[in-house]
């Protein structure tokens, strides 16, 4: 069945049909009968929490097509002008702001590429860096809640997704410090117009951009609450996340209609292509429930845990373990495919050796989401390079000033426990 799998994803069959294909064949061998998982597809996405995935998707679409998160953008510029190399820093935190309302690291990159991207250029930062650096800043996207790896993990193995939003917020946070600690050493080196990178080069306080301040705050007011609404309603036990998601959706629409951001005729195609990103997600799950299904029928997750106990009893040494496959993993495969073939494979063995299901879900996502800035797959670097008109070769040696500390903050993350139980 892996095997299989992994020669139908180097030859390019579409994820969804792979996890089925390789189920079908798992079925087979163990002779089960094909009655018996042809409802597997429909119970697995007919589930309340995924109901979030395409609002959020949908919420995030809306917000990007009427053009307020580039009035989010403008307005963290404003706070951030004192800071030398400014516009990296409005890269990395404007792209975790905007994983609070997309949940998505492949939207969060598309979307800071084609917005910020131009004006570093401009600024006299070399097309390699700036490409790498919103690469990697898609990290951030997802880091931040809400997530839709993490919605899928929670789905998965029947964690909270309210508690997994919770525990990822300190990780986050110290990710976007580390990244931002990267950019500010960095910026000696990846500068080269002399002229345009002069205020990008020195500390200094802005105060034409400053006086902009009130107006950019009252036009960029109904994006920065829209998180505010999200992440209030959830942790105020006001909504569940669905619910919380599905107001984001109405309220985003409300917004951009009564604002006159976007014409009344190009809605339904707004809707449309949040549809086209829902499905294509929604496909995975069900057909990956068919993998994941034959597996636990054959016993497959338990023999992992059993084995792994066998080798050790420790578990910082399983969680070694852990990261290094998830890290393979992630170089290969798309985020959501990797969160639903691994977390029923690991999670009976994170159980076995005592891992609190939260810590192990945000462990488990972060790493994963490391690959997509990892070749050979990296699906954020090359959306990077194709908006930022880059190439991997000038893009490398900057991947490798993130990807280093990324591996450092995901060993913090996974032996300090506390940063993602902090609310325990």
């Amino acid at each position: 069945m892996i095997v299989l799998l992994l020669l139908l994803l180097i030859i390019g069959v579409p994820i969804g049909f792979t996890f089925a294909l390789a189920g079908l064949l798992g079925a087979w061998m163990a002779d089960l009968p094909f009655g018996m998982i042809a409802s597997m597809p429909y119970y697995a996405v007919a589930s309340f929490p995924l109901l979030a995935i395409p609002f959020f998707i949908l919420a995030g679409e809306l917000m990007n097509r009427g053009k307020l998160i580039d009035k989010l953008i403008d307005l963290i510029e404003v706070f951030l002008s004192w800071l030398p190399g400014r516009l990296g820093h409005v890269t990395l935190l404007s792209s975790a702001f905007l994983g609070a309302m997309t949940g998505s690291s492949i939207a969060t990159v598309a979307a800071m590429s084609s917005s910020v991207g131009p004006r570093m250029i401009d600024k006299g930062y070399k097309r390699g860096y700036v490409a790498a650096l919103t690469g990697c800043s898609g990290l951030l996207g997802v880091l931040i809640p809400p997530s839709i790896p993490l919605i899928v993990y929670g789905a998965a193995v029947g964690a909270s997704v309210s508690n997994l939003f919770l525990a990822t917020i300190v990780p986050g946070i110290m990710m976007a410090l580390i990244y931002m600690i990267v950019h500010w050493l960095s910026i000696p080196t990846v500068l080269t117009n002399e002229e345009a990178g002069k205020m990008e080069r020195k500390s200094s306080f802005d105060k034409d951009l400053f006086k902009k301040a009130p107006l950019l705050t009252l036009k960029s007011l109904p994006a920065a609450l829209l998180p505010v609404i999200i992440l209030g309603g959830i942790y105020s036990g006001i909504t569940t996340p669905t619910e919380a998601a599905a107001i984001a959706g109405v309220y985003a629409l409300l917004v951009i209609v009564l604002g006159r951001l976007v014409s009344v005729y190009k809605i339904p195609n707004i809707f449309y292509q949040a549809s086209l990103i829902s499905i294509s997600i929604m496909v995975i799950i069900a057909f990956a429930s068919i993998f994941n299904r034959v597996m636990t029928l054959m016993q497959v997750p338990q023999t992992i845990a059993n084995f792994t106990t066998t080798i050790t009893e420790n578990p910082l040494l399983f969680l070694i373990f852990v990261n290094l496959v998830l890290f393979l993993v992630g170089m290969f495969m798309e985020t959501n495919a990797a969160v639903l073939l691994m977390a029923p494979l690991l999670y009976p063995s994170a159980m076995n050796f005592g891992i609190d299901p939260i810590h192990f879900g945000i462990i488990l996502v972060t790493n994963i989401q490391i690959g997509l800035i990892t070749p050979p797959m990296a699906a954020n670097i090359f959306v990077s390079a194709r908006i930022n008109k880059s190439s991997l070769v000038e893009m490398w040696p900057y991947i490798v000033r993130f990807l280093i500390p990324s591996i450092i903050g995901l060993i913090i993350i996974t032996y300090v426990p506390a940063l993602t139980l902090w609310w325990q």
